[in-house]
């Protein structure tokens, strides 16, 4: 299997090179046609999600139909569709950063029974708890 880089995602998306965005589109046909899945590591998926909301100023609700697209092509296989779908329910009904939601989706998926941190704002969310001195 394959896996895909951050860059490809973001062109694909937004096919802000057109160059590439052809290369792109050109190997996710062969993909399609062959049957074969292409690999989407979670940290490519919060890096992508970063790169849309910091360079490119997405919107929250963008970045989120950005994501559901990706979500519904065949090609794609997710590190953890569970974890994907659930952060996608978990972020329209909360004005939490996007990256911490996720962290926080993951995190819980794999066992955790919270997160510890510094981040005031990432501490509203359930999962996560604010680290403080004794």
């Amino acid at each position: 299997m394959i896996a895909l880089d951050t860059n490809i995602l973001v062109r694909f998306l937004l096919r802000d090179d057109k160059k590439q965005a052809e290369l792109v589109y050109a190997r996710f046909m062969q993909a399609e046609k062959t049957g074969e899945q292409l690999f989407v590591p979670l940290l490519v998926l919060q890096e992508t999600i970063w790169v849309l909301e910091s360079v490119y100023e997405l919107s929250r609700s963008d970045v989120l139909c950005a994501i559901e697209d990706l979500l519904h092509l065949p090609i794609l296989k997710f590190e953890t569709d569970e974890v994907v779908l659930t952060f996608l329910n978990d972020a329209k009904s909360s004005q939490t950063d996007l990256a911490d939601i996720l962290i926080g989706c993951s995190a819980k998926s794999n066992g955790s029974e919270a997160i510890i941190t510094f981040d005031k704002k990432a501490s509203r969310l359930p999962y996560f708890q604010l680290l403080r001195m004794p």
